[in-house]
């Protein structure tokens, strides 16, 4: 986990600007505190994970808040991993980490 966190924190570190350093505002430190913009630059995936999260999307009809979520905690799981990009299986335990919805039926 430790090795995670600061694969975190130097990915972050180059992304932080000298305004928000000075103010301590908008500061990332992990990747919890990524915003859309981020996702995008950070979490790119390949083909197939494209395809896996499309699929995800259609199936679960998940919202573009639980899309980052979900992308947001792949790029954690890649990180535990010491991957340097996203793989399908980090996107696939993520999902799995999604609450099932209770229906009625």
């Amino acid at each position: 986990v430790e090795t995670a966190r600061l694969r975190q924190l130097e990915r972050f570190s180059k992304n932080n600007s000298k305004e928000n350093e000075e103010t301590l505002i908008n500061l990332k430190t992990c990747n919890a505190d990524m915003g859309p913009a981020d996702i995008r630059t950070i979490c790119q995936l390949d083909g197939s994970g494209e395809n896996l999260m499309r699929t995800a999307m259609r199936q679960l009809q998940l919202s573009a808040r639980a899309y980052h979520r979900i992308l947001k905690l792949a790029r954690t799981i890649a990180d535990l991993a010491g991957e340097e990009k996203i793989e399908p299986n980090h996107i696939a335990e993520a999902l799995q980490y999604r609450p099932k919805l209770m229906t009625e039926g």
